[in-house]
């Protein structure tokens, strides 16, 4: 019954009717009344407290007086006219005032009669006065559902212009509980309930919206987020869970000579704990039976490259191709050039695959694929042609994954009779919180260690004005035998500002170093061009390279050992940190230095500091999340969480762990959700998903 009522459209609601209807799902997106009840206020004014006119401090806060109105006047003022109340109590007097709607305020004013007055009080001349107080008549104040806490909703310029104010919404919101009784249905079973200590839904509802107390409203708003968490968690684990059950994968039970010989005899340096870890992860996937759907998050430089090659190798040991796929030419060749260095001697077939590859060589991949000739084949986009066919492809490794879109990767499912294997690498940290909720239901891996003998890299800030000793200092470097850096911002919007800061840059650089060679790359260049420009500094023929941010992902130079960074406020923190990632991949000390002007946001200020003080990509992550919040983290279009009606992920982070725990240790013993005390979750569950209410996460 209750549900029915819920779906009912927000027209029939009483003062709303078709054309507020259609405004409030214009604007809000309120269609029915759950949409509505599901509407939750952004912050509250606390009425709780009557004051007295005595009592009233001079700090213009808001405040609720009781008393009468014993006058009215207008008075003259240069411009217009303003209407004047004498408001007295048993303690003092204060005035009312109005400077517009003079004449309906008058007629409808009741003398001597006990009012309720709510505003902000100013001081003036010696008294106290309210500037267009809301007001009501203690009669009816006391007939009303309220409560002394009141809500505010968020709202839009078009609904304050059609004259639906907080006040119609705060009505229209009463009504709606009136109608309903009340009587939510429970969605938590009583052992959550019990267990948290959780107010039921009904009372969190009401008190969401008309807070009895300031901790009855706590008690509503963690009851609420929870719910919305628990119930996210439980969808992606239960996705996990039927993926696994669903999905068959390749079993690769096998570990053997290509594993075991590279493992043994050709590991340039010994694996760090954290890769130990990792590659047991993904062996037992691999052998599971279930198809691997792996997310490996590693920071720049933790050897997320070594870990690829030996799941590969897993593939092969059970006659089965890998592929490897990178967004950009110059990433998938240098992963080309690495894995080859590290195969030598193996006898293990690897190809290169991109757009630029000739045709007659294009037809011998092609050949040699569906032969089986080819182990393992890298490249870009190129390798979802249709044309691409594999013999027998058992694992797809994806680099950057957040550059692929959901199609993209589909296709190279469909390359075979069963899904490959699936690894997701990335070196953008990903928070812990934001990776439960946007890649919940893939299994994550952690690096989270740098291969002995990496030196941290040093991160200095330095201003404009110190621009001179930053010149000595890379003068200095270059003559020790180094190669350096600088990076200057591109952003879209003022590209021809931006090329002009590039070229004066590269000028004023070319002034001071007459004697080095300069490469320079943007964005405005071809491809050929730029690719002739990173190979000449990759192979040391020039000593600087100055770029703006295309060389954030991926280009390996352990001679270059310098990276600084103009205008350095005018980056985000998980961009600093992956420019940062361009240096310190050789034997010798690494220096990063931001360089910007004196003029700082308090934000700029947080960025560069933590730059400074930490190299662990997580907790840059972690600070970056706080600052930019988590749509702006991920892009927005990726980013459900951004359609979380009361909970924030980054502020509520303990409860997402709390919502996360119980969602799994409820799934573990009831898979299906069949027992009779987890009905209530399973019906309120099924009804999300058909509702589609649950954001359905990418993966």
């Amino acid at each position: 019954m209750m549900q029915n009522l819920l779906q009912t459209p927000i027209e029939y609601l009483k003062g709303v009717g078709p054309n507020r209807a259609e405004l409030l799902k214009k604007e809000l997106n309120i269609a029915t009344y759950r949409d509505l009840v599901n509407f939750f206020p952004n912050r509250y004014i606390d009425k709780t407290g009557f004051y007295k006119i005595s009592q009233l401090q001079r700090n213009s806060s808001e405040v609720q007086v009781v008393g009468k109105i014993v006058h009215i006047k207008m008075v003259e003022q240069k411009r217009g006219k303003r209407l004047v109340a004498d408001f007295v109590d048993d303690t003092g007097r204060m005035e009312l005032v109005w400077f517009r709607g003079h004449k309906w305020i008058r007629e409808n004013l009741k003398l001597n009669t006990a009012y309720v007055i709510f505003g902000k009080t100013n001081w003036f001349n010696g008294m106290f006065s309210m500037p267009h107080p809301e007001m009501e008549l203690v009669a009816d104040y006391k007939k009303n559902l309220r409560t002394a806490m009141q809500p505010i909703y968020p709202s839009t310029e078009m609904l304050a212009k059609k004259g639906i104010t907080n006040r119609v919404i705060m009505k229209l919101m009463q009504e709606l509980l009136r109608q309903t009784g009340l009587k939510f249905i429970e969605s938590l079973n009583n052992d959550l309930i019990t267990e948290l200590k959780l107010i039921p839904k009904s009372e969190a509802l009401f008190n969401i919206h008309f807070p009895k107390s300031q901790e009855l409203l706590a008690r509503a708003q963690f009851r609420l987020k929870f719910e919305e968490l628990f119930f996210i968690q439980l969808q992606l684990l239960r996705r996990n869970m039927l993926h696994k059950q669903k999905i068959k994968g390749f079993n690769f039970d096998k570990i053997g000579a290509n594993f075991n010989n590279f493992y043994q005899e050709h590991l340039p340096f010994d694996l760090t704990e954290a890769q130990k870890r990792v590659i047991k992860e993904i062996r037992s996937d691999m052998g599971s039976g279930a198809q691997m759907n792996r997310l490996l998050q590693g920071d720049v430089g933790s050897g997320k490259t070594i870990v690829a090659l030996m799941s590969m190798f897993i593939a092969l040991d059970n006659s089965f191709q890998a592929c490897l796929m990178a967004p950009t030419e110059i990433l998938s060749v240098q992963h080309y050039n690495g894995l080859k260095e590290l195969c030598q001697g193996l006898g293990v077939n690897i190809r290169l695959l991109t757009g630029s590859t000739k045709n007659a060589e294009r037809k011998d991949i092609h050949e040699q694929l569906e032969n089986a000739e080819i182990d393992i084949l890298i490249g870009t986009h190129a390798l979802l042609e249709d044309k691409v066919k594999f013999k027998n492809l058992g694992l797809a490794i994806i680099d950057e994954q957040h550059r692929f879109g959901v199609a993209q990767r589909a296709k190279l499912w469909k390359k075979n009779e069963m899904p490959p294997h699936v690894l997701v690498m990335t070196a953008t940290p990903i928070p812990r919180t934001l990776a439960m909720s946007l890649y919940g239901d893939l299994d994550i891996s952690v690096i989270d260690e740098l291969p002995p003998g990496r030196k941290p890299v040093k991160t200095v800030h330095r201003f404009d004005s110190n621009r001179l000793k930053v010149f000595r200092f890379i003068r200095e470097e270059i003559q020790k035998g180094r190669q350096v850096y600088i990076v200057y911002p591109l952003i879209q919007e003022s590209e021809k500002m931006d090329y002009k800061d590039l070229m004066d840059g590269y000028e004023s650089i070319a002034r001071e170093f007459p004697d080095f060679q300069i490469s320079i790359v943007h964005g405005q260049m071809k491809p050929a061009d730029k690719d002739y420009e990173m190979d000449r500094f990759v192979r040391a023929e020039t000593q600087i390279m100055v770029a703006t941010t295309v060389i954030e992902v991926g280009v390996n130079v352990p001679n270059a050992s310098v990276m600084i960074i103009e205008s350095a406020e005018r980056f985000g923190l998980s961009q600093l940190h992956q420019l940062r990632g361009r240096v310190g991949r050789g034997a010798d000390q690494s220096y990063c230095i931001l360089m910007t002007s004196h003029k700082l946001s308090s934000d700029s200020k947080t960025r560069l500091e933590t730059m400074t003080s930490t190299n662990d990509g997580f907790e840059i992550a972690e600070v970056d999340l706080k600052l930019r919040g988590p749509g702006d983290l991920m892009g927005t279009q990726q980013s459900g969480v951004l359609n979380l009606k009361i909970a924030d992920i980054v502020k509520d982070n303990s409860i997402l762990k709390s919502a996360r725990f119980y969602a799994s240790k409820i799934l573990k013993e009831d898979p299906n959700l069949s027992l009779e005390k987890n009905l209530m979750i399973k019906n309120a569950y099924s009804r999300l998903v058909k509702n589609k209410t649950i954001w359905n996460y990418i993966s």
